[in-house]
């Protein structure tokens, strides 16, 4: 930092005793200025150096550098911690369908295949089997135990009791 300064004064003094050796004609008047000069100049120069060196300085300024001997040794392991994610994408559930008309619910039983039959305990109403199988869509839905075979003057008849339906939720569509 300081050899520059050391070598510009080093400069002015040799500078100077060539002045020395000038005739005394010249007078000291004219050495005065050329030191006062020369003086200047080095201060101006010292200056303008020590700008200099404190941008450097600035520019590379080093945190306290960690030099420390890596340690070999068993990893250990720590549980990863499970963290929702900050944007989460919309999901595409698919709709809730929406309850059926009444004329189409399941629920509901074809007119025409109500019939009355006469049997030996009385008149009897009820769904024919094979009507419900062409006409009504959920035949396999029907309740098991309303499923009865009727003795008729004309043969068995097979089919759903219309009571045993409506109490388990049945209806006769009409319309």
């Amino acid at each position: 930092m300081y050899r520059k300064f050391i070598a510009t004064v080093a400069a002015a003094s040799i500078a100077l005793t060539a002045f020395g050796a000038l005739p005394a004609a010249a007078g000291d008047r004219r050495t005065a200025n050329t030191i006062a000069a020369l003086l200047g100049l080095a201060v101006v120069g010292k200056i303008i150096h020590d700008r200099k060196d404190k941008k450097k300085q600035a520019g590379n300024h080093q945190s306290n550098p960690d030099h420390r001997a890596p340690v070999y040794g068993k990893p250990i392991h720590q549980q990863p911690i499970h963290r929702e994610p900050a944007y989460q994408p919309p999901r595409y559930d698919q709709p809730v369908p929406r309850p059926l008309p009444d004329r189409v619910s399941r629920k509901l039983l074809p007119q025409q295949c109500l019939r009355r039959v006469e049997t030996r305990h009385g008149r009897v109403r009820m769904f024919a089997s094979r009507c419900l199988k062409r006409n009504y869509d959920y035949t396999h839905r029907l309740p098991r135990q309303c499923n009865y075979t009727f003795n008729t003057g004309r043969g068995d008849r097979r089919g759903y009791e219309a009571r045993c339906l409506r109490d388990h939720g049945f209806r006769l569509a009409r319309g």
